[in-house]
């Protein structure tokens, strides 16, 4: 057994980082840790790394244990990698699973080797299908670093030669542009990705996100909708539908959205915003309820 001394060294965190953790409901606060406690604890602090927030890791184990009930612990049973701070996948019967969308992607078994050293794929007829998923690894890879982003949209370019209705390679390719601020083909490849794949819950979000940057707010109003509908629990597409609906000036139908968001992500500052946005909904409604009141 570890203590939480001992936990803090081995794993270079802050007190402060695991007490933030434990508030999250990732973690439970204990005076011991076993080995496996270190490797989950170990797996929290690489994706939080990566950018991605407690709330949404949290999200992600709670939906992977509903479709694989059972697994007791599946940053651990299933493993766990995230390709940008709005998701985790996990490994699911020889697949890899992006839980909170119920949607598999393609299987990259060889993309530890693809990481670290990876051949020029060939490109003789048959082997398309591994290509494709060489070349998805390998943009994966490429666009951890910022200096190797435009390599990482040549590969999933790749991607698209050998499987033009790849979803995932277009949601990535659609980021990577979205990040650049080039809105056009990030909304391009966005839609892409909802042809091959309509029931793709990131796809509607992550469009919604462009079409609400352009001001076509109405539109991106639709769009977060369809993503929860396919997603109820996507905290985050709740967090922007009630943005979008400020935006609009309509608080009420903000606030439902609120409420849901703090629900899904109880601790952190966009919990705190959604709190205080509530609030402030509340007590203007109180107001105009006491300034109507006949005297």
């Amino acid at each position: 057994m570890y203590s939480r001394a001992d936990l803090l060294r081995i794993l270079h965190l802050t007190p402060r980082q695991l007490a933030n953790w434990e508030r999250a409901g990732l973690i439970a606060a204990c005076p011991a840790y076993s080995f496996s406690d270190l490797l989950k604890i170990k797996k929290v602090r690489d994706l939080c790394a990566m950018k991605v927030r407690p709330a949404v890791i949290r999200e992600s184990l709670e939906a992977m244990q509903k479709q694989a009930s059972g697994m007791g612990n599946p940053l651990i049973d299933a493993g766990a990698s995230s390709t940008n701070k709005h998701r985790v996948v996990f490994r699911h019967d020889g697949r890899l699973l992006e839980p909170i969308a119920g949607q598999f992607l393609m299987d990259f078994s060889s993309r530890e080797k693809v990481v670290t050293s990876t051949p020029i794929p060939s490109s003789e007829p048959g082997t398309h299908d591994n290509d494709a998923a060489v070349w998805f690894a390998r943009g994966i890879a490429l666009e951890e670093d910022p200096s190797t982003q435009t390599e990482a949209l040549a590969a999933y370019q790749k991607v698209l030669e050998f499987d033009p209705r790849h979803a995932a390679a277009h949601i990535n390719l659609g980021t990577l542009h979205y990040n650049r601020q080039d809105f056009t083909l990030a909304e391009k490849h966005y839609r892409a990705a909802l042809q091959s794949d309509p029931r793709y819950a990131l796809a509607y979000f992550d469009l919604g996100n462009v079409l609400d940057e352009t001001g076509r707010v109405q539109e991106a109003i639709q769009t977060y909708k369809m993503a929860i509908q396919l997603a109820p629990t996507y905290a985050d597409a709740h967090y922007n539908l009630a943005l979008a609906f400020e935006k609009i000036r309509e608080p009420r139908k903000a606030l439902k959205h609120w409420q849901a968001y703090i629900k899904l992500d109880t601790t952190g500052p966009w919990s705190v915003h959604a709190r205080n946005q509530i609030q402030r909904i509340l007590q203007a409604d109180t107001l105009k309820l006491v300034h109507s009141r006949p005297r």
